[in-house]
């Protein structure tokens, strides 16, 4: 194995693969001092003020001058972020060529969309009615039977008490989820006085299916519990009814995401993530990605991939809208890299940006989605949405995501509505975590064909679609993060 790795030729710093010793030779120079694994030291000396060079691009300013074989970190590196900025359309993107990918058994639904589970969703209107949610999907979890996978309640605390903009945001990402071809039926579960009312529900939700989606208050009847077990009797011998069939790569859509990310990310899970989405998208498939603050810094690489101007200036107006949300807060724009993000080696948000949006691919930008909007275009979208893991990760759900792939350095157990799939950056996670880790992407560290890898990737993706169970699917998955910027009353 390598002792390092240099991404671009532009690069002034290499990035350690491994634990390495000062005066250990490294990228054929001798090393000033010790370099933990993931984490950078300089190609050459850099000067206080100079930017430091990482995949062809700053990730920020040296703040002292740094020589040749030192580490580059927090103590000798800032981020060069700012506010809303100002962008021309300069299109450099090219149209990905039309390629095979092997189909998958889902199930195709009335709208024509494909889902890859069949389950049934109990979606509550309100907090208040989350423990008889539970109450519900306990009591009646016998009744998943046949083609029915299972039956699941989603609890959530909003709903009620929110205002304006934040509470159509709760409304949209919960209707949304009524629609999601992953739930065969649902069961939208009301108390009777909140904002968020089901008549409020069904008048956004427009037109549904009465067989796939019913609605119970529980103020409106003695016994809502058994009420309850009526309707989901009836919607599970719908749900039953649907059986695998034969579906194309281009009904599916994937959800791209990362989190608990280190240094290793962006050059094994990441652009493994990115070589598969690409191909997806070159069968007809879609792709979303999302995770707004983590563009800052890479935003203009994927505004040249616009395909069309006023995508651009969609995309533009997702990143400035964001940064102002964060100086409205008064926080600043570049308060992102975590701890663990910190500690795995990555130092500033334009590094973990960088990194971050290696899962897109080359594909070009298609569309940009507000939060909670449905997937319309096929090829890639942009979706509003913060970078926390679970909010992010119920947004693409919400958006139409069959699954998420979620890459990963230091690990991590949740899951979201939909599959999640866990692909680790670096192989010692993989066999410290097996029971978290499904896919395992440090093999790109040593050597190992990305081709080869990506193929065999694809393959495990194609079982998930077709039912074979992600890791984090055998833990509850019950708890809906939904994004909230507002008042509580």
């Amino acid at each position: 194995m390598k002792a390092a790795h240099v991404i671009c030729s532009k690069d002034n710093v290499a990035v350690a693969l491994r634990d390495l010793a000062a005066g250990e030779m490294a990228a054929e120079l001798c090393l000033a001092e010790d370099i933990p694994a993931g984490h950078k030291f300089a190609l050459r000396a850099i000067k206080a003020g100079d930017s430091v060079i990482k995949y062809g691009e700053s990730i920020g300013l040296a703040t002292e001058n740094i020589p040749a074989g030192a580490h580059v970190h927090s103590h000798n590196l800032k981020s060069g972020l700012g506010g809303p900025g100002e962008y021309t359309w300069e299109p450099r993107g090219e149209e990905l060529p039309s390629a095979e990918l092997p189909g998958f058994l889902g199930y195709r639904r009335k709208d024509g969309r494909v889902g890859i589970r069949n389950e049934v969703w109990i979606i509550p209107t309100v907090g208040c009615v989350n423990a008889i949610a539970r109450t519900i999907e306990s009591r009646c979890a016998h009744m998943a039977t046949g083609s029915v996978e299972r039956i699941v309640a989603y609890n959530h605390p909003y709903g009620c008490s929110q205002l304006s903009e934040d509470h159509e945001m709760t409304r949209r990402f919960l209707c949304a989820l009524v629609n999601h071809p992953n739930a065969g039926a649902v069961l939208v579960l009301g108390l009777g006085c909140e904002n968020n009312h089901i008549s409020g529900m069904q008048e956004l939700l427009g037109t549904w299916d009465p067989e796939r989606v019913a609605f119970l208050n529980c103020q409106d009847t003695e016994d809502e519990i058994a009420a309850a077990e009526e309707i989901l009797e009836r919607l599970c011998a719908h749900a039953a009814k649907a059986e695998r069939e034969p579906c194309s790569a281009a009904d599916l859509v994937i959800g791209l995401k990362c989190g608990g990310s280190d240094g290793f990310s962006g050059i094994s899970a990441n652009p493994l993530l990115g070589r598969l989405s690409d191909r997806v998208i070159a069968a007809g498939g879609s792709a979303i990605l999302t995770e707004v603050p983590e563009m800052f810094g890479a935003e203009h690489l994927l505004m040249a991939r616009c395909r069309k101007e006023e995508t651009f200036l969609a995309t533009v107006e997702l990143i400035n809208d964001f940064k102002e949300y964060f100086l409205r807060y008064g926080e600043g724009v570049d308060e992102n890299p975590s701890p663990g993000n910190r500690a795995g080696g990555i130092t500033t948000l334009e590094e973990k940006a960088l990194g971050c949006t290696q899962k897109g691919g080359t594909a070009p930008v298609s569309d940009v989605l507000s939060y909670a909007d449905t997937v319309k275009n096929t090829g890639l979208s942009l979706l509003s949405a913060p970078g926390n893991d679970l909010v992010a990760a119920c947004a693409l759900a919400a958006s139409g995501a069959q699954m998420v792939l979620f890459t990963t350095g230091r690990g991590t157990p949740f899951g979201c509505p939909v599959p999640t799939v866990k692909i680790s950056s670096n192989t010692p996670l993989y066999e410290k975590k097996r029971r978290w880790i499904d896919f395992d992407a440090g093999p790109l560290l040593s050597g190992a064909d990305p081709e080869r890898m990506t193929e065999n990737f694809a393959e495990y993706i194609l079982a998930v679609a077709s039912g074979r169970k992600t890791l984090s699917e055998e833990l509850p998955k019950t708890d809906l993060a939904i994004f909230k910027d507002g008042v509580t009353l």
